[in-house]
């Protein structure tokens, strides 16, 4: 069922009508800034609602099922309206969507407990290391591990791998280490990845100010032409 949601996905689409053009498509939960993502890592699969609706008939939902999608609506650029292009691109394989869009204060929390089958999450990587993200979304929950993987989904050999990368400092062998979180992950379909944020920053021609990757401004380093 999984693997259909993410075929029914477009992500062309939501580039191009909910985002102006303004995001970069992906399949993987990493940024392209971040060690260990690839190109292959990236690959989504093509949009294809006749595939994805053989895939839900072979899992025994031919007539579909009802679910709720929880989404911020103050948190990520246009968020609802991700989530509301979704809500329809589900229908088109049978999946009745009813969209639950709250503000993040009460989104989060709620997504954190696991109350919720289907939501909308992003994640930043502040140390520029796939470990940081795994560590969050993909360990099982365990202690101060997997704090932000309610998703259920918990392998040993994954978190094994996940706690190597902290004392790992062969750059080859940690992107194999990488390379094969992902590949486990992503053959479960525990995400479905939609796109990477673009930081869009407006400025006169009378400052120089270099945009941050985490996108908020530090005014220490602005200088006048």
């Amino acid at each position: 069922v999984r693997q259909a949601m993410n075929m029914a996905i477009n992500r062309d689409a939501i580039k191009a009508i909910v985002m102006r053009d303004q995001s970069d498509p992906t399949g993987v939960i990493m940024p392209p800034f971040v060690n260990g993502w690839t190109d292959a890592l990236n690959e989504f699969p093509s949009y294809d609602i006749d595939a994805a609706k053989a895939l839900m008939a072979e899992a025994g939902y031919a007539d579909g099922f009802d679910i709720a999608l929880n989404c911020p609506n103050d948190r990520y650029i246009n968020d609802e309206a991700i989530c509301q292009a979704a809500v329809g691109m589900m229908g088109q394989i049978g999946i009745n969507v009813t969209l639950d869009a709250r503000p993040k204060a009460q989104h989060f929390p709620f997504i954190k407990e696991g109350n919720s089958d289907f939501w909308m999450l992003g994640w930043g990587v502040p140390t520029f290391d796939s470990h940081y993200i795994f560590n969050y979304l993909l360990h099982s929950n365990i202690g101060s591990r997997g704090s932000w993987n309610p998703t259920g989904f918990s392998n040993a050999e994954v978190d094994a791998m996940i706690v190597s990368l902290e004392s790992e400092t062969d750059l080859a062998a940690r992107d194999a280490t990488i390379a094969k979180i992902c590949e486990i992950v992503q053959a479960k379909q525990v995400h479905l990845p939609i796109h990477n944020q673009v930081l869009n920053w407006g400025m006169s021609e009378n400052i120089n100010f270099d945009v941050q990757p985490e996108d908020q401004p530090h005014f220490q380093f602005l200088t006048f032409n």
